[in-house]
């Protein structure tokens, strides 16, 4: 891993802003977690850990606003310690790695981009799980969902996918 010293002005901004981004395959036989919640639908994520695409991209944001590796570099799908792994262990190593730098989330902003299955019933219990893991309070995590107007694989319920941006702020 890439060593920043948190005590270097040039290194250390007051200021880091990450984007996150990850797409999933959707089939059926397996489970479809988004935010830690178990979402009840007819097809999950294909993936070598849990697949939770909003986790993912969550973790992949922060580990980005502090300019280290991804998660694939940190967890990559060809070890197999990470199969089926639950992607909270993951965001975790990011927020210990954002307050080992001197930093914590100051907000985040997510889209979850599905057809199916509809996400509104489950917002709140995800903003709620998201902003656990982030340490922050819930009304600092945003999460919207958006279906793809029925066009490609995210509009045809084959994928599923997610952007985010974090905004990280030094303590």
């Amino acid at each position: 891993m890439r060593e920043i010293d948190p005590s270097d002005p040039i290194l250390s901004p007051p200021l880091r802003i990450g984007h996150g981004f990850d797409l999933h395959r959707l089939e059926p036989g397996h489970k479809l977690i988004i935010g830690g919640l178990d979402i009840p639908h007819d097809r999950g994520c294909v993936a070598h850990s849990d697949g939770d695409v909003l986790l993912h991209c969550v973790t992949d944001a922060v580990l980005g606003a502090l300019c280290l590796e991804d998660i694939g570099q940190l967890f990559p799908d060809n070890d197999p310690k990470w199969k089926g792994q639950a992607s909270d262990l993951f965001m975790n190593e990011a927020m210990r790695l954002c307050d080992e730098m001197g930093y914590r989330v100051s907000n985040l902003d997510a889209t979850i981009i599905a057809q199916r299955p509809k996400l509104s019933p489950h917002k709140e219990t995800i903003r709620d799980n998201v902003a656990k893991l982030l340490k922050v309070d819930r009304r600092l995590v945003n999460i919207k969902a958006k279906t793809h107007e029925k066009v490609d694989s995210l509009g045809e319920n084959r994928s599923i996918g997610c952007h985010c941006v974090v905004l990280l702020v030094k303590k």
